[in-house]
């Protein structure tokens, strides 16, 4: 645990702290980097550059000092001990972190307004790789193997009456690799869905660029079929004043490995990560967020939800917070909390916030896992809900602040179903 954690964690809230509250900093900060790291060109002075070459990184307790590369080379084979792979249940990963992938990528098909400029392109196009570099071997493997990308375009100033829906539907087995790319032009403003279903094991990138004062919502569904394997990194850079609400709903797949970020590339810019999941008994669903300040005056607000129930259900969130020196003027926050439902499940919650200087508006976390509130129930129960109807109630109740972040109704109404039918297979 960081030191700038302790101290949040001492703070006399517990929930939110401000520069003041801050205890030990400076106005210059407590440096957690290294002096020698450079700066990149993925959101001001990152430690890592872009490159379509080697790697770059400073392997320390520092979340800026993750290795970043396109070359798979790079990455070391993965043991399962390493911070960013300790919870993965590797021997159910499907190869994706270590074979090539080459079967079929799932099938793309893509339902969109007529504004919107929809293109399949090959690896040497320049939009590619201009807003993501891997993170891990998972991710590098992808990037390795995919042979084609779709890209989404928002054009500059448009503001989309319908949202735009990339369906992503799997068909085989054979470990694959995916690439997407969405850029929301200057001033754009509209609603990307990507939805995931089918049979797969499958690796997948997702860049998102976000141009000055764009304002977009990505919603990324797993809707897997229960044997699919899926790690998918999600990387999105934010120009200035441009505005980001990334949602991420997870209920299919055998095993599933999220890893969203968002990077600040100017200032003024504001992201708002939010999340749900509902393990059964037997599934693995992780959640690795990254919310990267390299800019002043930028706000981020993480909130991910989660459910469990049956045997061997198993939920991962890993929420990485960076506040580095140049990011004056942050205002940050990021919280999770886990309703366990039956005996036999494992939720794991590790918020972590770093900060570099004391010159911030606000930063925080909370974490929270528990069953029922027995006050809740007796309330329902008293006035005579039967326990099983009150125990849907407050499932409902705690996902619901999740789902209506959407703000597409249909999607809403549709994923207040699929957890109908979570509850009611817990149930039988």
């Amino acid at each position: 645990m960081t030191e700038s954690i302790k101290f949040a964690e001492a703070a006399q809230d517990k929930a939110r702290i401000g520069a003041p509250s801050i205890l030990g900093f400076t106005e210059e900060g407590e440096s957690l980097v290294p002096a020698e790291a450079k700066a990149g060109a993925l959101g001001g002075a990152a430690a890592k550059g872009h490159s379509h070459g080697g790697g770059f990184g400073v392997p320390d307790s520092s979340r800026a000092g993750r290795l970043a590369s396109y070359r798979l080379e790079d990455f070391p084979e993965v043991k399962g001990n390493e911070e960013e792979w300790r919870f993965t249940p590797l021997k159910r990963f499907g190869g994706l972190h270590a074979v090539a992938l080459d079967g079929a990528a799932p099938a793309v098909a893509v339902d969109a307004p007529e504004q919107v400029r929809v293109e399949a392109v090959g690896r040497d196009d320049s939009r590619v790789g201009s807003a993501a570099t891997p993170e891990d071997r998972a991710s590098a493997n992808a990037w390795a193997h995919f042979g084609e990308a779709t890209v989404v375009t928002l054009p500059a100033g448009v503001e989309l009456d319908a949202p735009v829906r990339i369906q992503q539907t799997g068909t085989g087995s054979v470990p694959a690799a995916a690439h997407v790319v969405v850029i929301a032009e200057a001033g754009a403003r509209g609603v990307v869905v990507l939805g995931h279903e089918g049979e797969a094991v499958v690796s997948e990138n997702v860049e998102v660029v976000l141009e000055d004062g764009a304002e977009l919502t990505l919603v990324s569904l797993q809707e897997w079929d229960d044997t699919a394997v899926h790690a998918s990194s999600q990387q999105v850079r934010i120009g200035r004043d441009a505005k980001l609400k990334h949602i991420v709903v997870s209920l299919g797949g055998g095993v599933v490995r999220m890893t969203p970020t968002a990077r600040f590339a100017a200032p003024g810019g504001e992201a708002e990560l939010y999340g749900l999941y509902f393990a059964d008994a037997g599934q693995h669903l992780e959640h690795r967020t990254f919310v990267d300040h390299a800019q002043p005056n930028c706000v981020s607000n993480v909130l991910y939800k989660g459910a469990l129930q049956g045997k061997e259900a198993r939920t991962v969130w890993v929420g990485d917070v960076l506040i580095r020196k140049e990011a004056e003027g942050t205002d940050s926050y990021e919280k999770n909390q886990n309703l366990v439902l039956t005996d036999g499940c494992r939720a794991d919650s590790v918020p972590n916030l770093e900060i570099e200087t004391g010159l911030i508006e606000g930063a925080g976390h909370a974490s929270a896992t528990g069953r029922f509130d027995d006050d809740h129930l007796f309330y329902l129960m008293a006035r005579g809900i039967p326990e099983d109807v009150a125990r849907r109630l407050v499932v409902r109740g705690f996902l619901n602040e999740i789902i209506q972040k959407i703000g597409v109704p249909a999607i809403e109404e549709h994923l207040t179903e699929a957890v109908e039918r979570e509850l009611a297979a817990g149930d039988n």
